[in-house]
């Protein structure tokens, strides 16, 4: 029998690491591509105590001459692309780099898997955010996408990308449409990260204020360690399709700080809205519906927002210096 090898492409973020975990535990071999050892945060496997456990290799997947010998040389079964400039934010400053590599490197993938072996499974990861201006909530797979951002615009070519290679060369391409997952990996510089982070620093006496944009806004947040489980199953299926990963509740950022505020006893006031942080355009509220992957993919989700704003608030309490 084939050994099982799944090579993450952005194996550093949250989702690579937790992913990561759930592959070793059905005993793949787990190989992560990076862009260069010294230049990637490998705190999330040292974290999950897997840093050992995963074979790094360096990666540019805007040279497909990389990917080619990388597939040649490792032999994969699946490959998760997780890989992306994922920062909305960064996207309005940045929106020429951010689809470049976006939907390159998705074409770069696909390709190399055309030429060297058709048989590899291969994960795209989608974004809720490429639905956008939404008329009709909840969001299905079947919704109608309207990107609101640069890096929006980018996740929706990619995920036609991979469409028209299943479509046209029979390739085994899904997508996993991912609503905001959060965990204590999550990197500083997303909102709720960055609310639990600066509220315990208030609580300390560290900092004065939080400061935010626009929180009168609605997300469907969800807890990554349980998305991950969706993505790991999605490639196991025999047939290719794609997937919405989502909690299917919203909730506004606003009710998310005060929440965490209460919880540590911060006066509401204490958060500062600051014009500097508002985006150019910003969709007002989305959530998903999730009915396909729990009946297809035999996932299972039943936490609450407020469930998972307290398993995030009592990790990062844990490990707070």
């Amino acid at each position: 029998m084939k050994q099982k090898t799944a090579i993450i492409s952005g194996i550093t973020g949250q989702d690579g690491a937790y992913l990561a975990q759930l592959l070793l535990r059905d005993n793949f071999k787990v190989i992560g591509l990076t862009r260069g050892y010294h230049n990637d945060n490998l705190n999330g496997l040292f974290y999950l105590g897997i840093k050992d456990k995963v074979t790094l290799m360096t990666c540019d997947l805007l040279d497909i001459s990389q990917v080619i010998k990388i597939l040649q040389q490792t032999k994969p079964t699946h490959f998760y692309n997780l890989a992306a400039q994922s920062s909305v934010s960064l996207s309005f400053q940045q929106p020429i780099g951010t689809f470049q590599f976006n939907t390159l490197s998705v074409f770069n993938l696909l390709e190399a898997i055309k030429m060297v072996d058709k048989s590899i499974r291969f994960y795209q990861a989608s974004s809720s955010e490429m639905y956008g201006k939404v008329n009709n909530l909840p969001i299905t797979e079947n919704s109608v996408l309207h990107p609101l951002s640069p890096y929006a615009i980018s996740k929706a070519a990619a995920h036609f990308t991979c469409i028209h290679y299943r479509e046209s060369y029979q390739l085994h391409v899904s997508c996993g449409v991912l609503f905001n997952h959060e965990s204590y990996l999550r990197q500083n510089t997303f909102f709720v990260k960055k609310v639990i982070q600066e509220s315990i620093k208030i609580s300390k006496g560290l900092i004065d204020v939080l400061k935010v944009g626009n929180i009168d806004i609605k997300r469907d947040f969800g807890y990554a360690p349980k998305y991950t489980e969706a993505m790991y199953l999605i490639l196991q299926q025999e047939y290719p399709s794609d997937y919405l990963i989502c909690s299917g509740q919203t909730i506004s950022l606003r009710e998310i700080i005060y929440y965490i505020f209460d919880k540590l006893n911060i006066s509401h006031e204490l958060c500062q809205i600051d014009d500097n942080l508002y985006r150019p355009a910003e969709i007002e509220n989305i959530y998903g519906n999730n009915a396909k992957a729990k009946q297809e993919l035999g996932w299972v989700y039943d936490l609450d927002i407020y469930q998972t704003l307290d398993l995030l608030l009592k990790e990062e309490l844990e490990n707070a210096i």
